[in-house]
């Protein structure tokens, strides 16, 4: 939520610092969404997905988690995976992160191009092999969302994704407690047009190539890369 608190202000870190990152070329590795395995088991932790992927030959480079989930570890609005859709795109209005809109989708198609577009505009795109939905969106067509606010106090671990102009995955954690705004900026200022927010502080990420395992975490989507 986006509402005030108390705590005092600190020093701000670099940003190299202060966010965790990994870029991801889904043309020349594999991106992808998981949520249950062959028994439609919900993963659940990443520690239990990188150890389902590696007995079958399939090394992670990263995992994440790809957004917010109902009790169950149901996703919260629309995934689809390997061209299936397993629950539908939400377009109702609500209470919380989610629904602040504009809210969005992160998704990749068969031909393995990726994009983050807005919920309404969805409906547009082709041949989608996987996405996830969640909000608010982070940045809209180059613009921060406009509910966010550069002194905000409301500081959470948060991640996200966003898309390069080059069509490069970028998939971020926060290393430290961050605000909506200063998560968004760094999307902005790494070039990202759109960019989508995934969750908070539940948030955990694999990425072993600079020495960061968290293999907890009880999640729903979770977002893979392979080579």
């Amino acid at each position: 939520m986006l509402s005030a608190c108390t705590s005092p202000d600190k020093p701000k870190q670099p940003a190299a610092v202060r966010f965790l990152t990994y870029t991801a070329d889904p043309q020349r590795q594999t991106v992808a969404l998981y949520w249950q395995d062959d028994a439609g088991k919900p993963f659940r932790s990443l520690g239990r997905l990188h150890s389902w992927l590696t007995q079958r030959g399939q090394p992670l480079q990263f995992a994440g988690n790809g957004g917010m989930y109902h009790a169950g570890n149901v996703p919260v609005g629309l995934y689809i995976e390997n061209g299936r859709e397993l629950t539908p795109l939400d377009t109702s209005r609500g209470v919380g992160n989610f629904y602040l809109r504009p809210n969005g989708v992160f998704y990749l198609t068969r031909q393995r191009l990726a994009g983050v577009c807005s919920t309404d505009s969805f409906a547009s795109v082709q041949q989608v092999r996987y996405a996830t939905q969640s909000g608010p969106m982070l940045v809209l067509n180059g613009q921060l969302h406009p509910a966010f606010r550069a002194g905000s106090r409301n500081r959470q671990i948060r991640n996200g994704v966003g898309v390069l102009p080059d069509g490069r995955v970028l998939l971020v954690l926060s290393r430290e407690k961050v605000t909506f705004y200063e998560l968004a900026r760094y999307f902005q200022a790494r070039g990202c047009r759109n960019a989508l927010y995934l969750d908070g502080f539940v948030s955990r990420a694999y990425l072993p190539a600079q020495g960061w395992r968290q293999t907890d975490g009880d999640f729903g989507v979770m977002i893979v890369v392979t080579e």
